[in-house]
């Protein structure tokens, strides 16, 4: 059975979810597109080792103090949404890949659409950088939490002063 908790970040309260192993599953944004049932997040819960480690890394996150998380979710999904999600780790802290970049990073140069449909459903967003992947012509395309946090998580990123 999952188990989940909230904590509050500069882009609203975040859920984290963690597996009947203990391990962090998931990290949704209030409002997020694709974000499971509330139901199946199972109890809250505070204590679990898992949750103070992603609260601590994404304060340091916030605060500009950590640009690479060590954090090593387990990532529940096909074989493909998986190594999408596991390239989106290889984009460097306030850089961008687009879709396409992406698909030929994973040998497959014609699979930009799925790539894109993989991005959306990563489930640990922030810390799997979903976020820094754009369209092909350096437009902000499509992002679970929403193009403004997205924007915001990019600016921030880059070293704009948003709050």
């Amino acid at each position: 059975m999952n188990s989940h908790t909230v904590i509050d970040s500069p882009y609203g309260p975040l859920t984290l979810v963690a597996d009947a192993d203990g391990a962090l599953c998931g990290l949704y944004m209030a409002g997020q597109r694709h974000r499971p049932p509330e139901e199946s997040f199972g109890p809250r819960t505070s204590g679990l080792r898992c949750f103070a480690r992603a609260e601590e890394q994404l304060s340091a996150y916030f605060a500009g103090e950590l640009t690479r998380f060590s954090l090593e979710p387990a990532l529940h999904g096909t074989p493909f949404q998986r190594r999408v999600w596991e390239q989106l780790t290889r984009i460097p802290y306030g850089g961008t890949l687009t879709y396409g970049e992406l698909a030929d990073a994973l040998g497959s140069p014609r699979a930009s659409r799925a790539v894109g449909l993989a991005n959306g459903r990563n489930p640990v967003g922030i810390i799997v950088p979903c976020h820094r992947v754009i369209g092909a012509d350096g437009g902000l395309t499509g992002y679970g939490g929403g193009l403004d946090r997205k924007r915001r998580l990019l600016d921030f990123e880059r070293g704009a002063a948003l709050f």
